[in-house]
């Protein structure tokens, strides 16, 4: 969910007066079509919707220069302002309505299309019961668009400034047709930036400022190449070679470089779990993966301090739940949700009552003895951790558990995906980003009938504090944190899943390198304002 990256290269005193930030990318940048594309963490800065994501998660201002609430919030009018796509073209509101149909449409397969869910007839034009043309947004003239929700969406906002609703050009997608998005200059842009030199497979391209661009007075960079590195040696030398501006550091290298002046941690709302499968076909591995004391028992028998400081040692951080830290924050107190759902005996490294849960979990199974596989997708390209923590799993659950064998199937990513949706998996090693900065974006995840809820869990009284959040509560902010935070305790507490570890990501970043706007979720690179001194 998650693009964790940044590259390029050109010599350090050219790049410094021409405004140019060099970063590495992880991996090729797999598409630019915002319908069918995997992940959104760069492609804020060349598509723009409504509005973009500013500091801590904030919506700023975007194409819209005014937006309507109605009072019961089911009824967004947004004012477009003047703005133009990167060809000279008029951004219009018919934009908006194109590109979401298009997006929303089952034939194209979008992995995001759940994030319309809540915007009127969204969930059934997806399942291919309705025609796109039946979806709740119109435009009743150039400068105007009405969006018409099921219900009231408190984060909309928000999720208006994610990438994957920003408008597309009708005239430009049908006069490229199977090029369109198959090559830099087969597509236009909304945002700061515009994207040079990318052919589809590259392992190099960049982002130009977009001079078409409503506030590219406010832009100071001409340029953020891109190089792909995916060895944190390499890139490492490439930085100490003054031919990258940031360089993100292995395991290894944070040991060696965290006291460094240029040393910078980038925190991701991506929390690592473990997911249990509640329809496993083998009945005595569903007996066990069915009850809470034995799901507590493994959550207990889990040292995360020791995980992530030792183990993982690169700086990631112990979760409170499911909900990553410094996603959101109480709407009245400003307290961070992190601290709404911590719950005793739950998160806690705490091995004897880890040993009394387990034993009455066996004593209510009647089953002493048990196998269980541990799933895990890893790939060469994918977080090295993954190795580590699966063994560390083993090691662990053994010891802590008397009569609880683990074996290990490591498998590349995409297999791993298959088999989770197939619900082919006893415990799954996975994980979730918060698409925006809402903590719904995680519990939805564990809610009956979620396209995500792979191992099928299923809690009345958790769906229920989910259905008020997003129903009667949802224009109440007091009340709908508060039926969060208790979905969220309660979801601790029967161990829905088990939260292992949050993302941290390091990096070395040249001083000279100034503005970037980070956040934890959704579009996390932002880099309208950023500028080399």
């Amino acid at each position: 969910m998650i693009l964790t990256a940044c590259g390029a290269k050109k010599s350090s005193k050219t790049a410094g007066s021409a405004q140019t930030l060099r970063l590495a990318a992880a991996a090729q940048l797999n598409t630019i079509d915002i319908s069918t594309s995997s992940g959104y963490g760069q492609t804020g800065n060349v598509y723009e919707s409504f509005y973009r994501l500013g500091k801590n998660g904030k919506p700023t201002a975007g194409l819209a220069k005014a937006t309507k609430v109605s009072a019961d919030g089911k009824t967004y009018t947004f004012t477009l302002r003047n703005a133009k796509w990167s060809n000279g073209d008029p951004i219009v509101a018919q934009d908006f309505v194109y590109s979401w149909r298009r997006t929303i449409n089952p034939t194209t397969k979008s992995e995001y299309a759940y994030l319309f869910e809540g915007i009127k007839n969204a969930k059934a034009i997806s399942e291919g019961k309705l025609a796109p043309d039946q979806l709740g947004i119109r435009a009743p003239d150039q400068k105007t668009v009405v969006v018409t929700l099921e219900r009231p969406i408190s984060y909309f906002k928000v999720l208006m400034a994610y990438p994957l609703f920003a408008p597309q050009n009708q005239k430009v997608v049908e006069k490229y047709g199977k090029k369109y998005a198959t090559n830099s200059k087969y597509m236009v842009y909304s945002g700061p930036f515009k994207i040079s030199g990318w052919k589809g497979t590259n392992n190099s391209w960049q982002f130009v400022k977009n001079n078409e661009y409503w506030d590219a007075k406010k832009v100071k960079l001409q340029t953020i190449s891109y190089k792909v590195v995916s060895d944190p040696q390499t890139s490492l030398d490439l930085y100490q070679n003054d031919q990258l501006d940031l360089s993100k550091l292995s395991q290894e290298q944070v040991a060696n470089y965290e006291n460094d002046k240029e040393y910078i941690q980038y925190p991701y709302s991506y929390v690592s779990f473990l997911s249990y499968n509640f329809a496993n076909t083998d009945a005595n591995k569903q007996k066990i993966l069915t009850n809470r004391d034995a799901r507590l028992a493994i959550s207990l028998a889990l040292d995360r301090k020791q995980l992530t400081k030792k183990v993982l040692g690169n700086g990631s951080l112990v979760p409170t739940g499911f909900v990553s830290t410094d996603l959101a924050k109480d709407p009245q107190t400003g307290k961070d949700f992190s601290a709404a759902q911590k719950t005793a005996n739950t998160l806690d490294y705490n091995t004897k009552l880890a040993k009394t849960k387990w034993k009455a979990a066996q004593t209510a199974t009647g089953i002493h003895n048990v196998t269980l596989t541990v799933l895990a997708g890893n790939d060469n390209g994918d977080d090295p951790s993954t190795g580590i923590v699966v063994q560390y799993l083993k090691g662990q659950l053994e010891k802590v558990l008397p009569g609880l064998s683990i074996k290990i199937r490591a498998v590349p990513t995409q297999v791993a995906n298959s088999e989770r949706r197939q619900g082919k998996f006893d415990i799954a090693l996975t994980g979730w980003g918060a698409d925006f900065n809402d903590p719904i974006s995680f519990l939805m995840i564990p809610e009956k009938g979620t396209d995500y809820n792979y191992g099928k869990y299923d809690n009345a009284e958790y769906n229920a504090l989910l259905a008020k959040a997003n129903g009667t509560d949802a224009n109440n902010s007091e009340k709908r944190w508060q039926d969060m935070a208790q979905a969220s305790q309660l979801l601790s507490q029967d161990q829905g899943v088990t939260p292992l570890y949050q993302s941290v990501y390091s990096f070395l970043q040249k001083d000279n390198v100034k503005g970037i706007i980070h956040n934890t979720a959704g579009t996390q690179w932002n880099y309208k304002y950023a500028y080399i001194k």
